[in-house]
């Protein structure tokens, strides 16, 4: 049974700087885990019973696949990597060449074979609820002298309502918050995400 997705196979035609580790990484994932291949975020991704399992995605510096639930995978030997500081669930194992893949290979096999454990068992992470996130000053002024806006705002789903918070408490200087509030208005008014 040829389990290759052939949008994944034109993914990997079209790419150039990580081509060989890619199809190496996606060859072990295959063979490792009863995971299907799909294509999530322009990036092949590999689920169970449509749940997003791992993801091979490339960047400039390097090339790795991102476990869905890498925080709650057990990290023996202390490679997984939080992309940012705000990442919550996802951890990466980063790789730089197929070399480097090869002679860890037994220790990705693992991690696989953990992170499908971990999707079967239906274990969850836990997130940080929308209230654990920070207010800033500028909006909550905002939010108080327009009960038009606070209703839009707390209208949105708490996803969007993070991004927001996130997104505003991220500048330094209270007047790029500003700036940023008063960019994104308009599409909270309207029920919009920071995305969408």
């Amino acid at each position: 049974m040829n389990r290759h997705n052939p949008i994944v196979d034109r993914f990997l035609e079209r790419t150039t700087k990580w081509r060989a580790e890619m199809t190496l990484l996606r060859e072990i994932v295959l063979e490792t885990a009863a995971l299907t291949e799909d294509y999530k975020w322009m990036h092949p991704c590999y689920t169970l019973n449509g749940k997003n399992v791992v993801l091979i995605h490339e960047f400039k510096e390097y090339c790795a696949l991102l476990f869905h639930k890498g925080v709650l995978l057990k990290d023996p030997e202390g490679l997984l990597i939080r992309q940012t500081e705000n990442v919550q669930s996802a951890r990466q194992l980063r790789f730089t060449g197929t070399s480097q893949i090869n002679a860890q290979k037994p220790i990705i096999i693992a991690y696989l074979r953990e992170a499908v454990a971990i999707e079967r068992s239906g274990l969850k992470v836990s997130l940080k609820e929308t209230s654990d996130y920070a207010v800033r000053q500028e909006f909550r002024r905002r939010l108080d002298m327009d009960p038009d806006l606070e209703k839009a705002f707390y209208s949105l789903t708490p996803g969007r309502q993070r991004a927001y918070l996130f997104y505003f408490s991220q500048a330094k200087q209270p007047r790029t918050r500003e700036s940023r509030i008063e960019k994104y208005l308009p599409d909270i008014l309207a029920g919009k995400g920071i995305d969408d």
